[in-house]
């Protein structure tokens, strides 16, 4: 129980000096959330590098980077299409330079596009300083936050029966079950009083679903980390491991959340 505790409080000061530095980046939007993108990009690609490409990780760094900022400047400046066509491009240009390092081609390849799908997404939600794709990526952010916590949480104080044990054995439908339930919550009060053009019943479905993918992805995550033979994907931010430990939930959340969008643009302009 001790160590336990210990954890949480290392979790909950880690959270206390990121979490401002990230909220003040998507209130300003424009040139502040692309400056705090491009250097989680960065880092997650020292991450992803270090973990599948060990031997020759800044090579595969310098590659995946590459990918990941040509796509996300590309959204950034409102080419979406341009972002989406450059995500495979350069996936296939990492790859292909992977091999001609001896290097796995196809694990450079798909960092590219694991890493770089769900920053293009948040740079599309975040619609420069908009007031209404500010309000879109808080939602992203918040119910991924608060499945994930709740989760964790609701995990350690129930325990009970394993999620998924062959590839997380920490991870309970306890928590599980949380997590969905505080995504659910989070969204359908988010979407009562932020500008998103969904009511909270609606609100309240997406929040489920981004819960549910918020869970997929550290799912997800912990898969890939077995495959590759380590237990966090690095130690940069203390109590969570590396940054790809702490958003791997919020990456697959960013991608429903995105086509939830989506879907009310194309409702507006079809009404």
């Amino acid at each position: 129980m001790a160590v336990k505790v210990r954890e949480i409080g290392l979790r909950a000061a880690s959270a206390v000096v990121l979490a401002p530095a990230a909220v003040l980046a998507i209130w300003a939007g424009g040139p502040w959330f692309l400056g705090i993108m491009l250097a989680a990009c960065a880092l997650l690609s020292v991450e992803w590098a270090m973990m599948s490409a060990p031997r020759a990780w800044r090579l595969m760094t310098g590659a995946v980077a590459f990918g990941l900022f040509a796509a996300v400047i590309s959204a950034h400046v409102e080419q979406l299409s341009l972002a989406l066509v450059m995500l495979v491009f350069c996936a296939v240009a990492a790859g292909l330079f992977a091999r001609s390092r001896g290097q796995e081609a196809l694990d450079a390849a798909y960092g590219v596009l694991y890493l770089g799908w769900p920053a293009v997404l948040l740079i599309w939600l975040r619609d420069g300083s908009t007031a209404v794709g500010l309000a879109w990526t808080v939602f992203a952010f918040a119910v991924a936050w608060a499945s994930d916590i709740m989760a964790y949480l609701a995990g350690s104080t129930f325990g009970g029966p394993k999620l998924w044990p062959r590839f997380s054995p920490n991870k309970t439908w306890s928590g599980f079950i949380g997590g969905l339930a505080a995504g659910c919550l989070a969204g359908g009060l988010l979407a009562s009083f932020l500008d998103m053009g969904i009511g909270p019943f609606w609100g309240a479905v997406l929040g489920l679903a981004a819960a549910g993918a918020t869970m997929a992805g550290d799912l997800w995550e912990s898969a890939l980390k077995r495959r590759y033979g380590v237990k966090d994907a690095g130690n940069l931010i203390p109590g969570h491991g590396g940054l790809l430990d702490r958003v791997d939930g919020l990456m697959f959340a960013a991608v429903v959340v995105a086509c939830g969008r989506l879907l009310v643009v194309l409702a507006e302009r079809g009404g």
